[in-house]
């Protein structure tokens, strides 16, 4: 099994290649009732479509996408949700090198370890391109779950956090980096310039915030909300940690640095803190659901490396093409979508249980 579906209740499949004629995805469980067209899914595919910057990959890619099934006059029917987005900008030639050598850091000696064969144009499944389909689907949870607004950014790039006290919402969306910090997005043009200029790449942390999560939402052991939300960022290409809350912070706390005060409120606890990122024994607490999540450096890069090729010998590889500098800058969006996909489920297997 190659395992390209996630969720329980609200399920989706993702199929395509990088270089394949076209890619998506098939959401199933979706209540019926819900108005649903292209237009709610396209400004979030807009938002990680590659080309809209210097600082991205400049492969051009309209990433429209068309519903092929699920809809009838404007309305989910409860029934599989086809989405398609085409491919319209493949250069399979930039990766001929590929093809004789495996890139460090990358999927390719892994994928041919496991099945004995590998499609090498731009990594094929293990290519960030895949993320258009989870975006999509994203946005069809996000029709679940309208109590829960949310919000995700780039935290820091390369390193260059940054400063908390300037967090500004607006400001997300007024520059390339999705950076509530004005003087940080400044400092990280000439950042990001510097790793594309050099060939190289640079890694960042993107957090998001969940706002509106009702207490309930999870379970105490194999289905616990930090756990699922855990295994969403870690399936996203190019994440290597996630953090809940204050994660690895909270390692170096004392009990009571870390306990999250509670006092009476009008109808629910009143807390004074929010160390545990609004989820307590894998079940939410009603606060504000937190996590954070690293990028690597994109594993493309010009600079040669040492490797070895399919025939075990040794050789370098510069991997050519068109490639993010910074890939967390567009893991952005598809934080949000694997964040809306737990919680739509979740909501969803609440309901189930509980009613």
């Amino acid at each position: 099994m190659s395992h390209n579906s996630f969720g329980h209740l609200f399920r989706f499949t993702t199929w395509g290649e990088s270089h394949g004629p076209a890619l998506g995805a098939v959401v199933d469980g979706c209540p019926p009732g819900l108005t649903l067209s292209e237009a709610d899914i396209q400004p979030f595919l807009d938002a990680r479509r590659p080309g809209t910057s210097r600082f991205t990959t400049q492969r051009r890619e309209p990433d429209a996408v068309r519903i092929l099934s699920g809809v009838f006059e404007g309305r989910t029917t409860g029934t599989p949700i086809s989405l398609v987005i085409e491919n319209v900008d493949q250069r399979s030639k930039d990766y001929s090198e590929v093809a004789k050598a495996y890139r460090p850091g990358h999927a390719d000696y892994a994928y041919d370890a496991k099945y004995g064969f590998r499609d090498y144009r731009g990594g094929g499944r293990s290519s960030a391109r895949e993320t258009a389909a989870r975006v999509a689907a994203g946005a069809v949870a996000r029709l679940v779950i309208p109590e829960v607004t949310i919000t995700a950014w780039a935290e820091s790039i390369g390193g260059d956090a940054i400063d908390p006290a300037a967090f500004d919402a607006a400001e997300i969306g007024r520059n390339p980096f999705f950076c509530p910090d004005a003087a940080a997005a400044a400092r990280w043009e000439a950042l990001v310039d510097g790793a594309r200029k050099a060939g190289s790449s640079l890694g960042a942390v993107v957090a998001c915030r969940a706002e509106g999560v009702p207490a309930g939402w999870g379970a105490p052991l194999y289905a616990k909300l930090d756990a699922e939300l855990a295994s969403a960022a870690m399936s996203i290409n190019a994440v290597k940690g996630v953090e809940i809350g204050d994660g690895f912070a909270a390692a170096a706390l004392s009990g009571e640095q870390n306990a999250d005060p509670m006092r009476p409120g009008a109808g629910a606890p009143e807390f004074l803190a929010n160390h545990a990122g609004g989820i307590a024994g894998g079940i939410s607490t009603g606060q504000p659901v937190t996590l954070r999540v690293a990028f690597k450096p994109t594993s493309s890069i010009l600079i040669p490396v040492e490797t070895i090729g399919p025939d075990g010998q040794a050789t370098t590889i510069a991997t050519k093409g068109r490639h993010d500098p910074c890939v967390g800058i567009r893991g952005v969006p598809v934080v949000e979508a694997m964040v809306a996909l737990v919680l739509a489920d979740q909501k969803l297997r609440h309901r189930g249980q509980v009613g």
